[in-house]
């Protein structure tokens, strides 16, 4: 299975201007966030992991050179990466549409590698990863259950259920499914809505497709933390780091404790 990584975003809610690095380049423990991807998608098995990439590309390929690991990452230049991810996932439709299933993410989410498991052995074959330490407000995707099975994907509740979640930004996608979401995010470009986010796209499938499509995992007590403010990288560091299972190590049942924030 191969691994589609969003990375090409700004990332201007962290501050610092023009010389902040990209996201995947920040550092926790003494590893990048690249590295971290990279060390947890190969001990999962992960065949192949193509990054669309866009604000200061360079320091990434760099990275990645530095790591050894161009034979395992590629990338896909977003040029136009000042507008919506939604971009981001059509300048990377090529690999959407290849054969096979895919796993779509982000690449600004600290993260334990059981997160990863728990989708790769997912009996769905698509699936979401949702936390239920969801916290207040409208910036967290939710995805909302009803009946065992996902009904809405937004930051804003539009759809009665019986409780909803927070996404992790992590998902499984069938070779078929991969390439109907490569369609949606055609409709958004043609449509010249550059300035929407990717999961309206993946919003638009799970409210097309027949009931049953889509499944979920709850990883609610896995730590994980999704980077978009300077406070997210303090907690990042101070909160969660110190709980994550690394990779070489055996994956372990979730603890019931812990909150995350998401910027």
């Amino acid at each position: 299975m191969k691994v589609i990584m969003l990375a090409a975003g700004v990332g201007k809610r962290l501050g610092g201007g023009k010389t902040r690095p990209p996201k995947v380049m920040l550092e926790f423990g003494g590893k990048t966030l690249l590295r971290r991807h990279i060390e947890i998608l190969r001990a999962c098995g992960i065949e192949e992991l193509i990054m669309a990439v866009g604000y200061r590309a360079g320091v990434i390929r760099e990275g990645l050179s530095a790591l050894g690991v161009t034979d395992f990452v590629s990338t896909v230049f977003n040029p136009d990466y000042r507008e919506g991810s939604i971009v981001s996932l059509w300048a990377i439709r090529e690999a959407l549409c290849a054969a096979g299933d895919v796993i779509l993410m982000d690449g600004d989410v600290l993260y334990d590698r059981r997160l990863m498991d728990r989708l790769l052995t997912s009996r769905h074959a698509n699936c979401f990863l949702m936390d239920r330490n969801v916290e207040p407000g409208e910036e967290p995707v939710k995805l909302c259950v009803r009946g065992g099975r996902p009904v809405d994907f937004h930051k804003e509740i539009r759809t009665a259920c019986d409780y909803y979640g927070e996404s992790v930004g992590f998902f499984r996608l069938s070779a078929p499914i991969a390439r109907r979401l490569a369609g949606a995010a055609k409709a958004y470009i043609q449509a010249g809505k550059t300035q929407q986010m990717y999961e309206e796209a993946l919003r638009d499938l799970l409210l097309a497709e027949p009931p049953g499509t889509f499944g979920f995992e709850d990883i609610t007590g896995l730590p994980w933390i999704e980077i978009d403010f300077p406070e997210d990288i303090r907690r990042a560091r101070e909160e969660i780091l110190a709980r994550l299972v690394e990779p070489e190590s055996s994956p372990a049942p979730p603890t019931p404790k812990g909150r995350r924030r998401v910027g």
